[in-house]
């Protein structure tokens, strides 16, 4: 599930543009008339060119290259009935031109020949486009799968997010959030898993699926990141046994609790910002620890951290997609010089503030998956806590079903299985 662009609701489902994406790498770069006016322009160019030159240089069967170059950039059908007009022009000068019968035979052979290989040409890039677009569109969808719903609302936060994966075959990442009401407090996890891939959204949900339990089963927060960094050891060991490389996952794991103070575990992680009073400040955090994965090559143990967070303030935790969005000569994001000037936004215009600047920034050219969360501590009487999405609604373009259809489909899956 992922967050529409301005950072405001998630969509549910199947990605977003997913069948779109794909019936997309079959479409035509170049309109039909356009097509049409250029290739009748280049036919009567070459035919100008070879009537000139006489039979001491024959131009015409030089458009043979044609239908190759229309392969990169035509839809399937444009190229087959470039390659037929083509064939048809060269056929036709073959006819009246002079030469043997093993000429003729040769030129048209070599005529057909290299038409068709444009047409295979053509119809191998789509193929091959189609199945990056389907495997984009499957690790996109179960990235979004994995990650929860925001803004989402507890007795001690408030979480808006932002989120949004590359979505390029090679640059799906890894990056994880995570907000978990407990009986001891709210606990929040952001996180980036090492690498791109479906590996990395594997090594994501393996931590994630050890957060959501450990939140709720364990009184303390240096026991969740315990229970974290086994997970994710436990996971590179079923890694190593199938032939995948090992991943480390960078995490910060946060506590709040009904006082004004929060617990802070930083494994290897950017440090939080404090918005309040109109100012922004990057949290300090005096230890470091190595990201999850790792411990057994550090001999620290783990504590936690605690900071004041003042009524109405809130913390702005980032991946490092944010930081590392680089402009046109190279330049890294400045994130803690502009966020300054949003310090007095709410939680949501903070995101659509900052999902804005970066595009432009960036030129909206984006390296990494971004992933943001505003966390605003709760009232006391709970008047700005997010309301339960009730069943039927519709929530950024989704209907929310009911229990009743939930039940209906799992039994349609469970018959067709």
């Amino acid at each position: 599930m992922a967050l529409k662009r301005n950072g405001v609701g998630h969509r549910g489902g199947a990605a977003p543009g997913a069948d779109t994406g794909v019936a997309a790498v079959s479409q035509s770069r170049i309109g039909n008339w356009a097509l049409v006016g250029g290739l009748a322009l280049l036919t009567v160019l070459v035919v100008i060119l070879d009537i000139s030159t006489g039979n001491d240089l024959r131009v015409v069967p030089l458009l043979v290259v044609v239908p190759a170059l229309a392969s990169v950039y035509c839809s399937l059908r444009q190229t087959i009935w470039i390659a037929v007009w083509i064939t048809t022009v060269v056929v036709g000068f073959r006819v009246g031109a002079d030469g043997t019968f093993w000429d003729f035979v040769f030129g048209i052979g070599f005529a057909v020949l290299a038409c068709a290989l444009g047409v295979a040409a053509c119809a191998a890039r789509i193929r091959h486009a189609t199945e990056m677009a389907r495997l984009r569109s499957a690790a996109v969808t179960l990235q979004r799968q994995i990650l929860r719903p925001l803004p989402v609302g507890t007795d001690h936060v408030i979480a808006h997010g932002l989120y949004e994966p590359i979505e390029e075959d090679r640059f799906v990442g890894g990056d994880i959030y995570e907000v978990v009401e407990s009986p001891y407090g709210t606990r929040v996890i952001i996180g980036d898993v090492q690498g791109k891939g479906l590996a990395a959204i594997g090594a994501g949900f393996a931590a994630i699926a050890a957060f959501r339990e450990a939140a709720i089963r364990e009184p303390t927060l240096t026991g969740v990141v315990e229970a974290l960094e086994a997970a994710v050891v436990r996971h590179n060991v079923f890694s190593a046994q199938t032939g995948e490389a090992e991943r480390f996952v960078t995490a910060l794991v946060l506590g709040f609790d009904e006082g004004g103070r929060v617990e802070a575990v930083n494994c290897g992680h950017l440090p939080p910002r404090l918005l309040h009073d109109g100012r922004s400040s990057a949290v300090t955090l005096h230890r470091t620890y190595v990201p999850l994965g790792l411990a057994g090559l550090s001999r620290e143990t783990r504590t936690t951290e605690s900071f004041d967070l003042p009524p109405g303030a809130m913390l702005l935790v980032v991946t490092d997609g944010v930081t590392e969005a680089r402009d046109a000569a190279g330049a890294f994001y400045p994130l803690d010089t502009r966020i300054g000037a949003w310090a007095g936004h709410g939680p949501r215009e903070l995101l659509d503030a900052l999902h804005a600047d970066l595009e432009n920034f960036s030129g909206g050219v984006r390296r990494d998956d971004i992933a943001a969360l505003a966390l605003l501590r709760t009232p006391a009487d709970g008047s700005r806590r997010p309301r339960v999405t009730a069943p039927g609604a519709v929530v950024s373009g989704v209907r929310v079903p009911g229990d009743d259809e939930v039940a209906g489909e799992s039994e349609r899956r469970t018959a067709a299985v």
